[in-house]
């Protein structure tokens, strides 16, 4: 695997679990709960999101010799 892609890979896994722990904290200070399907859903999407933008964002930095 591409070493770009790899690291956006795990970026993405990074949002996703940040999001899970932040979910999790909201939780345990008492709110309000939601459907299992619309967590997974919005984990999902934070994930991708974050994978897309990482790797972008490496492509662009590295175009402008930033890394």
């Amino acid at each position: 695997m591409n070493p770009r892609v790899k690291a956006s890979v795990l970026w993405g896994v990074v949002g996703a679990m940040t999001f899970l722990v932040l979910h999790q904290a909201y939780l345990l200070l008492d709110g309000e709960f939601t459907s299992i399907e619309a967590v997974a859903a919005v984990t999902l999407l934070v994930g991708l999101v974050a994978g897309v933008a990482s790797y972008l964002a490496e492509g662009w930095l590295a175009r402008k010799e930033r890394v």
